[in-house]
């Protein structure tokens, strides 16, 4: 019998599943804890259909972007259910730092990147709140929307 975590019945309240999870792209690790603090590697936007691309502001809308936010989000917590297997180890969510493939001047890469923060705290409630980084960059691997990387800090 499988348990599922207080986290995961959250998100199936939201109607929302952990996805499977992507290769890494390159020579590197997608997760590393050391001591209390659990660091993840970048993730792009992804969904059923592959990877989620474009640039918000040009030939995709802020909406759009929230919702890729979302997926990379929903991407880490795979990672971590994987590497700590429980969402439930998770004492709080310390950083998350966004990247939003946008057009030179893009003002709202915040708003984008809500996507992610919003599902954190709705999973995780005040201990989901976070420190971030909200940037627009001009490309991102893979042409894809957004790509997401974060540190957790593991219960005791």
């Amino acid at each position: 019998m499988t348990t599922v975590s207080q986290a995961e019945e959250k998100l199936q309240a939201l109607g929302l599943a952990l996805p499977a999870l992507p290769d890494p792209g390159g020579n590197y690790v997608s997760a590393k804890r050391v001591g209390g603090v659990v660091y993840l590697s970048g993730v792009i936007s992804t969904g059923a259909d592959g990877i989620i691309t474009g640039q918000a502001g040009a030939d995709r809308t802020i909406n759009e972007g929230y919702a890729a936010a979302r997926a990379c989000a929903l991407t880490q917590l795979a990672v971590l259910k994987r590497e700590l297997g429980t969402l439930d180890a998770i004492a709080e969510v310390l950083t998350v730092n966004g990247y939003v493939n946008a057009p030179a001047g893009f003002p709202d890469s915040p708003a984008v990147i809500n996507g992610a923060s919003d599902l954190l705290v709705a999973v995780f409630g005040e201990a989901g709140r976070h420190v971030r980084a909200a940037v627009g960059v001009s490309a991102l691997p893979r042409n894809a929307l957004v790509e997401l990387q974060m540190m957790v800090r593991v219960k005791e």
